[in-house]
């Protein structure tokens, strides 16, 4: 069992796993030794993944790790660009703008603010435990660790998938430094990054540091108009202060904040929900808006990757009778605050207490459009805030022959999301106005509106009937509450064999409640007309209608309109064993087997029956895992190979159910059983001092087993072999950097970096206009530097062939649209260090 000192560490958290050398530990040529022990650890990164500080190739988990340097020269400036080196992670966002993390096909496809993910994301050990907390920049950050597979017994919240530990750069003891980047770019970019270190005394010191983000030029273009989204406004900053103001103690205070006011992304209509398809001639497809089924057969096969449409907002912000229109651009204006503090104690040279208290705030509000076109099919305005307060106690140390943790968890979540929806020209709404006003056959050629003011029900005007249904809310409120307590340790039962074992018992609690709410009386006819109508056909009781602004969501079991509501209360044991065997520095062998959990969820939906709001309990992951890490030549060949093996159980999926209304609704469900397996590894191959070629992969396989449900057309559909959403087959990337000195005080360094994944869809259906087809996309940079340290000026682009290709998909109940990822563009950085 090697353990790693901290002159190492200084030294190793400098080079890269991925291929940029560090020239700065070069050695004098005189002293022989020195250069013999750099030129093994060179190339060597440092994690923290057991909760110490270890050599990555040392630790027997799947993990990849990547330097602060090696993250600013491949410009990965957001959490979403961590899928250029890291294939296996998927991150999508869906129409209301909710990252959606896939890791090894193992993920949770949702919209709402208010849920978790399959693969937790950590800010310095601090869960950001939902994804919208991770919508800032990255910047100053150490380096970034990647953990794949379940990851219950260390970290503080359960996750089937794995986890993404950012780590950012700490103050620094005695050195005043700093840094200043200003990048120009296409799209009249201009961002600025820096961090300034301020040591106060001895042993204290203070680090602030910031990323600035703003273009003036949008980079999605309208096809129907002269208009342009996709302008970016966003800022982030954090200030440390760390301290040792005695011997064996260490305290670390810091602050980090986020400002996102960037347009949203625009989507392409690609097709129709079965429901309102032209193609199949139902009653719901009658009532598309005039020009809609032209406009998506002109524009289907014809979308580019810097072209949407959307709804102009002067015609969105309008009131149209009932319906209040949505009167602002569409944009994010959203921030996050996160507190975090920690306290190390060493009580012995070999064990010591630690404290972690964290505090993170996101509010979020914006506005976006997901019709895919010029006319108003679906826009919203999404609402809402999460508080999360977290504490953590542990021991960990050394005894004997065991490395070990111990400690407890609590964390406390309140959840606020809500949405308005618009959704005048929506086939579906079309439909359900003209329904009312025509004659049933089972009324005896009288209509829905006459039925009831026959009995003396006549509040609405035609008018008001022709123009209800616009708009209205959905909402929810979360009380989240988790515990746990944990152990782990590492036996060393002989120098080159380790034994792992892992415990953690949790409780989960979940409050919830929530429905789909009248907005301003615009629900009101359809609501109080259709609806009851219906009900009373198929429920055989007329329910008391509703008034302005009350919950809409229909209970089944009480025949009445109301908020839903619901508690879960559960618990699980998480657990790992594994075996490690080094028979010697340059290899590593090991086999785990684990189980994860992800805590049960409730959808925020735009609910007509209270079981679309319903929970889905927790779901639970068995990992069998075996795999490598060689590191050859002196560190010159690295390969890490892994396979792996999910047993899944109550896989959390939004699946849909018949509706006697709208044909299907979706709701979320728990698939009893499916898997996914693999291959997934890496490897550098240093080829000289100067290049490096990086190569990482992840073939997969994913499949639901024996699950029957419907489709989108409310048909009875077998879903058995089925794969999850946003797992495709294989996933690749490519790193090639060559980085040299060509004078006494100047380096050159070029790096080309590209990602290919192979078909999948975003959906658990088969629906062609859901496909995500087959894509990859290059980035590449050149950069001249002063060997010093001092500055460097680059030039870069990103996408630079400007493939179009989608990241995600969805229906919006009658198009079907595409989520375009970023054109291409190019800049130029300059960053000074002092």
């Amino acid at each position: 069992m090697k353990r790693i000192t901290k002159g190492v560490l200084a030294c190793s958290a400098a080079s890269v796993a991925l291929g940029v050398p560090t020239f700065a530990l070069a050695q004098s040529a005189g002293d022989e030794d020195a250069v013999a022990e750099t030129a093994a650890d060179r190339n060597t990164i440092i994690v923290t993944a057991n909760r110490r500080e270890e050599a990555i190739t040392d630790v027997g988990v799947a993990i990849q790790a990547f330097s602060g340097e090696q993250l600013d020269n491949l410009q990965v400036n957001s959490t979403e660009d961590l899928q250029a080196v890291v294939p296996s992670l998927n991150i999508s966002r869906g129409y209301q703008g909710i990252p959606i993390y896939t890791l090894r096909g193992i993920g949770f496809n949702t919209i709402n603010l208010s849920a978790t993910s399959t693969v937790g994301t950590y800010q310095d050990e601090v869960a950001l435990a939902y994804p919208f907390m991770n919508s800032g920049p990255v910047f100053d950050l150490n380096r970034v660790e990647v953990l794949k597979g379940p990851q219950g017994t260390l970290y503080g919240r359960n996750t089937t998938g794995g986890l993404v530990n950012f780590i950012s750069a700490k103050p620094e003891f005695g050195d005043f430094n700093g840094s200043l980047a200003v990048e120009a770019g296409t799209e009249e970019t201009l961002n600025t990054e820096g961090h300034i270190n301020l040591p106060v005394g001895d042993a204290v010191a203070l680090r602030a540091a910031w990323r600035t983000e703003r273009s003036w030029e949008g980079w999605q273009k309208s096809v129907s108009r002269d208009e342009k989204q996709g302008e970016v406004e966003r800022y982030g900053g954090r200030l440390t202060l760390a301290a040792e103001p005695i011997p064996d103690m260490r305290i670390e205070l810091a602050g980090n904040f986020w400002i996102n006011k960037s347009d949203t992304l625009a989507a392409q209509a690609v097709g129709f929900t079965p429901n309102t398809d032209p193609a199949n001639g139902t009653v719901f497809s009658l009532f598309n808006a005039p020009g809609l089924p032209a406009f998506v057969a002109a524009n289907a096969d014809n979308w580019s990757s810097d072209t949407a449409d959307w709804q102009p907002l002067a015609a969105r912000a309008q009131n149209i009778g009932r319906g209040t229109g949505i009167d602002q651009p569409n944009a994010e204006d959203s921030n996050f605050y996160g507190l975090r503090g920690m306290l190390q104690f060493d009580l012995t040279p070999d064990i010591s207490f630690i404290s972690l208290t964290g505090f993170n705030r996101v509010k979020r509000d914006a506005s976006y459009d997901w019709s895919g076109s010029p006319y108003e099919i679906l826009s919203q305005r999404a609402e809402g805030e999460v508080e999360s307060l977290s504490q953590e106690i542990r021991l960990q140390g050394t005894t004997g022959p065991a490395e070990w943790v111990v400690g407890g968890y609590y964390a406390n979540d309140k959840v606020i999301d809500t949405n308005q929806t618009l959704l005048g020209e929506n086939a579906n709404v079309g439909a359900i106005r003209g329904l009312i006003l025509a004659p049933q056959a089972a009324l005896g050629g009288a209509s829905i509106y006459q039925f009831f003011a026959a009995q003396g029900y006549a509040p609405y005007s035609v008018n008001d009937v022709l123009t209800s249904f616009r708009t209205y809310r959905d909402e929810a409120e979360f009380d989240v509450e988790t515990f746990s307590v944990f152990a782990s340790a590492d036996w060393e039962l002989t120098p080159a064999l380790t034994l792992t074992t892992g415990v953690r018992y949790t409780e989960d609690t979940q409050d919830y409640e929530g429905c789909s709410r009248d907005f301003n009386g615009s629900m009101l006819p359809n609501v109080n007309l259709f609806n009851r109508f219906f009900f009373f056909a198929t429920y055989g009781a007329i329910v008391p209608p509703i008034s302005e602004n009350q919950c809409n969501t229909f209970d089944v079991d009480t025949l009445s309109f109301g908020p839903v509501t619901s508690r879960l209360e559960e618990d699980n044991v998480a657990w790992r064993g594994a075996l490690t065997w080094e028979p010697n520095d340059d290899t590593l062998v090991y086999a785990s087997v684990s189980r994860g959990f992800k805590s049960g969820s409730t959808p925020v939906n735009a609910a007509n029956i209270a079981t679309q709001n319903r929970p889905a309990r927790q779901e639970q992951l068995t990992a069998y895992e075996i795999g490598t890490k060689l590191a050859l030549a002196n560190n010159a060949f690295n390969l890490n190979l892994a396979g792996f093996y999910y047993d899944y159980k109550d896989k959390q999926l939004a699946v849909y159910f018949a509706d006697p209304i709208y044909t299907t609704l979706l709701r979320l469900d728990n698939i009893p059983k499916s898997k996914a397996y693999g291959i997934d590894g890496d490897f550098t191959w240093y080829a000289t001092d100067e290049l490096t070629l990086s190569v990482a992969g992840t073939w997969l396989q994913t499949e639901i087993v024996g699950y029957q449900g419907i489709n989108a057309a409310g048909q009875p559909l077998d879903y058995d072999g089925y794969a999850f959403p946003y797992s495709p087959e294989f996933s690749g990337a490519a790193t090639i950097t060559y980085d040299t000195p060509i004078t006494a005080g100047l380096g050159l360094r070029a790096i080309a970096n590209g990602r290919y994944q192979s078909s999948t869809g975003s959906t658990i259906e088969d629906f062609d206009p859901l496909a995500i087809d087959s894509y990859g996309i290059l980035n590449a940079s050149l950069a001249l530097y002063d060997l010093d340290g001092v500055w460097e000026a680059s030039i870069w682009g990103r996408n630079v062939t400007d493939t179009y290709y989608w990241s995600s998909a969805a229906t919006n109940a009658n198009t079907a649209v595409r989520f375009p990822g970023r054109s291409s563009s190019f800049g130029a950085t300059v960053r000074f260090r002092f």
